[in-house]
């Protein structure tokens, strides 16, 4: 009976309430409030172009200099004189080579020479001063030649012994030692 009568009073509310009152007997809510007015306004422009230019280019205040270069006083000595020869000659290695020089103190003369792997002799007869540098003249003495190329042989992997092996000098030991003795008497022995 007692969900009856809830039931009953439900229905009652809801059948009493009406669309401007909601069923609780409160009046509907009224707007009070309008749309804010915008209050933002853009702004008039304050950049004004500038009638002319004002920038004027600066006259160039760059001398060149004058040079202050002067040719250098020759800074070397005059040279000592000398004179000198070597000359190696060593035909079981192949060495055939020698040099002489001279000077007065100002122009050095001299010659090398060289032998080549191909057989010839390079011989450079030289000059030397401050003035004129180093000058060489070359020229060969003898002609090239070029032995034929020997192929490679490998080696045997073992060679041959060259000697025989060596005789045994030793013979067979004698004994150093001797039967043992007893500590104790035993009758077994």
């Amino acid at each position: 009976m007692n969900s009856k009568v809830i039931l009953l009073c439900c229905l009652a509310a809801v059948s009493s309430a009406t669309p401007d009152r909601p069923g609780y007997g409160y009046p509907a809510p009224s707007h009070p409030y309008a749309p804010p007015e915008p209050s933002y306004h853009p702004p008039e422009p304050s950049y004004h172009a500038p009638p002319k230019p004002s920038y004027h280019a600066p006259e160039p205040s760059y001398h060149a200099p004058k040079p202050s270069y002067h040719a250098p006083a020759p800074s070397y000595d005059k040279g000592m004189p000398f004179d000198f020869a070597y000359a190696v000659i060593d035909p079981y290695n192949g060495l055939d080579y020698g040099h002489n020089s001279n000077s007065d103190g100002n122009v050095v003369t001299g010659e090398y020479r060289v032998l080549l792997p191909d057989g010839r002799t390079q011989i450079v007869t030289y000059t030397a001063d401050h003035y004129n540098g180093y000058q060489a003249t070359v020229r060969y003495e003898g002609e090239a030649h070029y032995p034929e190329p020997q192929h490679y042989k490998p080696a045997p992997k073992y060679p041959a012994p060259a000697y025989p092996p060596p005789a045994p000098a030793y013979g067979a030991p004698a004994p150093s030692y001797e039967k043992p003795k007893p500590i104790y008497p035993s009758p077994h022995y």
